[in-house]
């Protein structure tokens, strides 16, 4: 079985991006772009993946972890250079080696498959990844021999008039006999007009040594792009978002406006559940049948159950069960668990609670620090009190209990199972089972005072 590798080029700090933040970090569809890449070349069942790094070194590793081996650029003086960099981790061993781009988010698994096989057919040294483009302004060009070989790659700033005139750009992954790349490499020179090391000119080396070198020309010249500011981000993400909406709507998913769905690529949604516009799911979200998201809804790391409808509303990392109605307007924040048939209404904000089944929190609340119990019913304006300004304390409500509108209850505190709480009720005592509580004052009617504060003096 031949070796495989991979080296991720991730050193460039993209001073084009205007930005503080390193250029492969900049997030496509919620994922920063070197993300994606390290996504895909998992999927190829690698026996090494090298990422070179530079510019921000630890804030790339700190995002990908130990998914990949590292190797440093200390100085960028160009893609030949950054490669060289892994030759302490590769060097004298058998196999192939594939060196993507960082900025290039749009790669699929297929085509670097294709990639892959396309080299070992026509066993060459080196294989680059082509794609023809209507405006290659910027891009190396491939430029080809009468027998439709690769003659060679020259950079646009290099490129002789009638070479910038050539539409089929050098996409900037290549597929490498791993000995031979790392033997030639020595032999790179910087004498070009950017002064920098080319990785392209390995092929020029492999030609003069009559080593076979060959392209793949790849059919959607969309996923090659590489981000270089801001414009071409946008542009990825639109392309990003688009992949990811029909892949779902192929697989039986209603998207009512795929232009203004945002779904991460991360995300698991499963038939006949219908996402109304405005609506962004986001990281390992998992979406059940049945499911009714939308509109204008913003979901993240969640579990959402059958037939479960949230509408204008935020939820995040928290687990929703079957048959949930969530909103509009209702926040549900981390740590929070639904179960089944539960409505959480109108200007509703949940954290970190557990709801038990049946229970109805319909409008206009705040359960924080709060385990609800099954068929509770919790009226309009309840507040759970659960700070007092330095720490977090809990509040426990047990089946069947019924807490009256206003109420606010101070924890640590106990609602009993079937216990009621009258409506304006503060509540700082735990309340027995099947007992009412009422904690307010005491209504006083003074008869006909209206009429004194209301009167009218005479002119």
């Amino acid at each position: 079985m031949t070796n495989k590798y991979a080296i991720v080029l991730a050193a460039g700090q993209g001073t084009r991006m205007k930005s503080k933040l390193y250029k492969v970090l900049h997030p496509v569809m919620g994922s920063p772009m070197v993300e994606h890449v390290i996504n895909q070349l998992e999927t190829l069942d690698l026996d090494k993946i090298i990422t070179i790094v530079g510019h921000g070194a630890e804030k790339v590793k700190e995002q990908l972890g130990n998914r990949t081996l590292y190797a440093f650029q200390k100085e960028q003086l160009g893609t030949g250079h950054a490669v060289q960099q892994a030759e302490d981790l590769l060097k004298n061993k058998d196999g192939l080696t594939l060196v993507v781009c960082g900025d290039t988010p749009l790669l699929k698994q297929e085509t670097l498959l294709k990639l892959y096989n396309h080299h070992q057919e026509t066993k060459a040294k080196v294989t680059v990844l082509t794609a023809s483009i209507a405006d290659p302004t910027g891009y190396g060009r491939v430029i080809r021999n009468q027998s439709g070989d690769v003659a060679k790659i020259v950079e646009h700033k290099d490129a002789s008039e009638a070479e910038q005139l050539v539409t089929e750009i050098n996409t900037g992954t290549y597929c490498f006999d791993n000995q031979f790349l790392f033997d030639v490499l020595d032999q790179v020179t910087n004498n070009n007009a950017q002064g920098e090391y080319y990785l392209p000119d390995v092929i020029e080396i492999a030609k003069m040594g009559n080593e076979k070198v060959s392209a793949y020309k790849t059919d959607d010249p969309n996923e090659t792009i590489g981000v270089n500011d801001r414009i071409a981000l946008a542009h990825a993400e639109k392309l990003m978002k688009q992949r990811v909406n029909e892949y779902h709507m192929i697989n039986g998913v209603t998207i009512v406006d795929p232009d203004q769905t945002y779904i991460a690529p991360s995300v698991k949604i499963a038939s006949d559940v219908v996402i109304e516009p405005g609506t962004v799911i986001r990281g390992k979200t998992v979406i059940a049948t049945g499911a009714v998201i939308g509109p204008n809804s913003e979901i993240e790391d969640c579990l959402i159950g059958e037939s479960t409808i949230i509408k204008h509303s935020v939820v995040h990392q928290s687990e929703i069960g079957v048959n949930v109605n969530i909103g509009p307007f209702a926040h549900v924040r981390p740590q929070s668990e639904i179960h089944d048939h539960v409505k959480v209404g109108n200007f509703v904000e949940v954290k970190k609670s557990l709801i038990e089944s049946g229970s109805k929190i319909s409008h206009l609340s705040y359960i924080g620090d709060t385990d609800v119990g099954k068929d509770v019913n919790i009226g309009c304006g309840t507040i759970t009190v659960n700070y007092d300004g330095k720490d977090k304390f809990k509040t426990i409500i047990k089946d069947g209990a019924f807490i009256g509108c206003n109420s606010n209850l101070i924890a640590p505190v106990t609602i009993g199972e079937g216990a009621i709480v009258a409506a304006g009720s503060t509540i700082n005592k735990n309340v027995p089972a099947d007992a009412l509580s009422i904690a307010r004052s005491k209504q006083e009617n003074k008869e006909n005072y209206a009429k004194k504060i209301n009167k009218k003096p005479n002119k």
